[in-house]
């Protein structure tokens, strides 16, 4: 059964009161707590001279009363002594100005000196309680890039970027074919001359840039890589994580994953709705909601890193601080999110933060508890949940339906050339899985290299390098396949593939696309029902489209099994292409309200409501309900066996 947890900060309380709130947590269905990843200043306060003592003591207070310790290698907020000490471990950002103390997150990946220092205070943590039995799990670090803080472009950067191209092409004239550096006069004598791609005068040369974001992301797999080893060497057994963000591709977290036992993720939907691409409608109807489709996404996102296993580390209870505006969730949303990601697989839901702070920059951030320790809404939600998980019991395993590729080196591409403002990689991605959810499909997000046998349906919104081995393998497995738009567009140098795209794609769907099209907002292409925005693609073959817009271009081309799909697409045209495909492979489609979501687990199925009415769920329901009501009021959860 799904555990339920909360991120406690024992330094920002006094002591007599620990005991009375780890009472508390279990009181209220917690068994897990996570401490500790922002304590370097109490831990170490000045260079070389620990302060155990009130740590000992916090985790001794929390393992006495039954709770699992999470506990976190403070790296991402090393101290002002530290900082004083090697200025130089600053990052530098895109404009040429150093990320300063003050906040957190204040460090460049690449330098040598602080990989030191993360070193050496993780292996005293690890020395110190890597044995104690109230520690279950470490957290290494803590959301790696927040603050866009991945990509630097420090002298530690540059130099590190300098050795990583040396060993990818050995020798500066094969840098220089790959990258196309004849074009403006930018060719290299040696590795030596080349620097990080910012504050060129115009859009720097895109190989340089997609390379320098591959450098950046294998910074951050190395730099996890050194905490994990000395924890695994010095606390055997224990499960190691990391928590991810949302909608966050700076760095390749299924690289990272291969490090980990469990990838975790901190969900805020109200904020993410917030701050991202959403339109004013979505905005207003799901402002204390979130969209159904945010957090099922990243929970399906980051249950493909880790070989399945997966927590939501810090779950929105309230309020948050960090977004332009911040509304407060509607009531039974906390408790649908918990059961939510239960139903998606995961083994932990902790909640961020046991109490509200009184003071610094998350004063504005709810907890479970108000800041003066009385029950906030989360709280009572938080128990409810308890009470349903235990009423549900164990969870099988989410079943093989469709596998949606996902790339976070297409991500870098895309933004590196997008070719048009408007085309980003994670939004054409979102409305691929969200139209697969309307049509009540279970979907998993994998890594182009995972295994696909099992699965039914396999979508790739876009894959811009195409490995032919990838093509080879997807032709074998006899289900249907769709490409989306500038699929097989560049190789893996960033430059056009011989005989035009769609690359490798072109031996088993046979298409050229000779000329591209991004377009401004009211520029459309019209189809019957459907229309094309945003990017549009000319294709040339014999082949007869199978779906085209009003002019007789065609925007969906099919050979056997696979299918590309050469244009951005509105929901009307997914749901018609994705239909379909369905309807080939022999999967079940279930045309649901905008607002209502299913997902299965085992043999039981979940139904949730994002809307802000009551909906009759009577259609969708074979069985007795275990909880909820077939008429599901708003933030209600249904679930039944199948």
């Amino acid at each position: 059964m799904m555990r339920l947890g909360c991120c406690y900060y024992p330094e920002h309380w006094p002591e007599e009161i620990w005991a009375d709130d780890a009472r508390r947590m279990v009181e209220m269905g917690l068994t897990r707590v996570r401490i500790g990843e922002f304590a370097w200043s109490r831990i170490e306060p000045q260079p070389w001279r620990y302060d155990w003592g009130w740590l000992d003591r916090a985790i001794d207070t929390l393992h006495a009363a039954g709770l699992g310790i999470i506990l976190g290698t403070p790296t991402a907020t090393p101290p002002k002594w530290l900082v004083n000490k090697m200025p130089d471990m600053l990052a530098i950002d895109a404009q040429g100005q150093e990320r300063r103390f003050g906040s957190r997150r204040h460090y460049c990946f690449s330098h040598l000196g602080y990989r030191g220092e993360c070193a050496r205070i993780t292996a005293a943590l690890a020395e110190r309680y890597g044995n104690h039995p109230g520690i279950v799990a470490w957290q290494t670090d803590n959301e790696y890039g927040c603050h866009d803080t991945i990509v630097s472009y420090s002298e530690s950067a540059a130099q590190g970027f300098r050795r990583w191209l040396e060993r990818q092409y050995q020798d500066v004239a094969a840098l220089n074919t790959a990258w196309g550096t004849v074009f403006w006069s930018q060719e290299y004598r040696s590795f030596a001359e080349i620097d990080p791609p910012h504050l060129t005068v115009t859009e720097p040369n895109p190989a340089h840039v997609l390379d320098y974001r591959r450098f950046a992301s294998d910074e951050v797999v190395t730099f996890n890589r050194l905490q994990v080893d000395l924890l695994r060497s010095g606390s055997p057994g224990r499960d190691i994580v990391h928590n991810y963000m949302g909608f966050f591709t700076e760095f390749d977290h299924h690289a990272v994953s291969r490090d980990l036992d469990v990838a975790t993720w901190d969900s805020y939907p109200i904020g993410f709705l917030e701050q991202f691409w959403f339109g004013r409608d979505d905005k207003l109807r799901y402002a204390r909601q979130g969209h159904p489709d945010i957090a099922a996404f990243h929970h399906d996102l980051y249950r493909g890193c880790a070989k399945g296993r997966w927590w939501v580390m810090e779950q929105q209870p309230g309020p948050v601080n960090w977004a332009a505006h911040n509304p407060a969730p509607l009531p039974g949303m906390v408790r649908l999110w918990t059961l939510e990601a239960a139903a998606h697989g995961a083994e932990l839901v902790s909640y961020f933060r046991w109490r509200q702070a009184p003071f610094a920059q998350e004063m504005h951030h709810a907890g479970l508890l108000r800041p003066d320790s009385v029950d906030d809404v989360g709280a009572h939600e938080a128990r409810a949940a308890a009470g349903d998980l235990a009423v549900l019991g164990d969870l099988g395993p989410p079943p093989k339906s469709v596998a949606l590729l996902f790339s976070y080196e297409a991500a870098w591409l895309f933004e590196a050339q997008p070719q048009g403002r408007s085309f980003r990689y994670m939004e054409l991605v979102f409305a691929f899985y969200s139209a697969l959810r309307q049509l009540g499909l279970d979907v998993d997000i994998l890594p182009s290299g995972a295994p696909l046998d099992g699965y039914k349906l396999v979508v790739a919104p876009s894959l811009p390098i195409l490995d032919p081995a990838l093509t080879e393998r997807l032709t074998g497995l006899g289900v249907p396949v769709l490409f989306g738009p500038r699929s097989g567009s560049r190789t893996r140098d960033f430059q056009i593939p011989e005989g035009l795209p769609p690359g490798p794609l072109r031996d088993v769907l046979p298409i050229t696309i000779p000329r591209v099209e991004s377009l401004r907002e009211g520029l459309v292409e019209q189809g019957d029902g459907f229309t094309v925005a945003r990017w549009f693609e000319h294709v040339e073959t014999a082949l007869e489209p199978e779906i085209a817009v009003q002019d007789g271009r065609g925007i969906v081309y099919r050979q056997g099994a696979l299918r590309y799909l050469a244009g951005w697409p509105d929901a009307a045209l997914l749901e018609r292409l994705l239909s379909m495909m369905a309807s080939e492979s022999g999967v079940a489609v279930t045309m649901l309200p905008c607002d209502i979501r299913l997902r299965r687990a085992g043999d039981m199925t979940f139904a949730f409501n994002y809307g802000p009415e009551p909906v009759d769920i009577t259609d969708f329901v074979g069985a007795p309900l275990i909880i909820g009501d077939r008429l599901l009021p708003s933030t209600g959860v249904a679930a039944w066996r199948d």
